[in-house]
């Protein structure tokens, strides 16, 4: 699932990007309220972690604009500003709950969870398919001919991501940036093992292969017989 987490806050914004990363979700980070705005306006996320006091442009005013332009992705309210009114005025705002700082990752992240399941009106929302691979976001399992496939965590978020991107071809950078988090090719071949790690999952016993590596260009998830 693809999480905005718009945090001014270096120190916070790494220690919620990495504890949310380990958990499987993707995260894409905003350091003011302008580009936070831009990007939640601009992308496709599931839910919003927003702090109330940003540069540029508050936490309140963005999810206020949001709502006025009938979005309606969960949002999470992060504030140091505690007092019933305050909490008042941001779940008026359009906030979806509002965590008081300092807080444990633990109560972030099950809050966080809490919005996203009250988002899915209908399982078949957080059920991701290709064939007769299946991916059920939130009991986080995975299936291919109804019998169980094991992931890792980071093997969970790459299939995430290319389920989400079925048919089409993604690329190192995408993938560097949308399941590693890096803005930068660390010259590695991280993202080779955890590609051969899936494809012998999803793959190995298997009549039909659905991840592909397309020389020069980078992975498909597809399947062959649908083309």
């Amino acid at each position: 699932m693809n999480i905005l987490l718009v945090e001014d806050d270096s120190a916070t914004a790494s220690f919620i990007q990495k504890g949310l990363s380990e958990s499987g979700y993707i995260v894409d980070h905003a350091v003011d309220g302008e580009d936070g705005l831009h990007l939640a306006l601009t992308g496709s996320y599931d839910a919003l972690i927003i702090d109330r006091m940003l540069p540029r442009r508050d936490g309140l005013s963005i999810v206020q604009t949001l709502r006025s332009r009938q979005i309606d992705t969960p949002v999470l309210i992060l504030s140091a500003l505690g007092e019933v009114d305050n909490r008042v005025e941001g779940l008026r705002a359009g906030g979806d709950d509002y965590l008081v700082k300092p807080y444990a990752f633990s109560e972030l992240l099950a809050r966080l969870q809490a919005l996203l399941r009250r988002s899915q009106p209908t399982p078949d929302q957080s059920v991701l398919r290709l064939r007769d691979l299946e991916m059920d976001l939130l009991k986080r399992q995975v299936k291919r001919a109804g019998q169980p496939i094991n992931l890792q965590p980071r093997e969970f978020t790459l299939l995430e991501y290319l389920l989400r991107h079925a048919g089409q071809v993604v690329t190192r950078t995408m993938l560097l940036e949308k399941v590693w988090d890096y803005h930068f090719d660390p010259q590695t071949n991280v993202i080779d093992v955890h590609i051969s790690r899936l494809r012998s999952k999803l793959d190995k016993d298997f009549e039909v292969p659905l991840l592909h590596t397309i020389r020069g260009a980078g992975y498909l998830l597809y399947d062959p017989e649908a083309a």
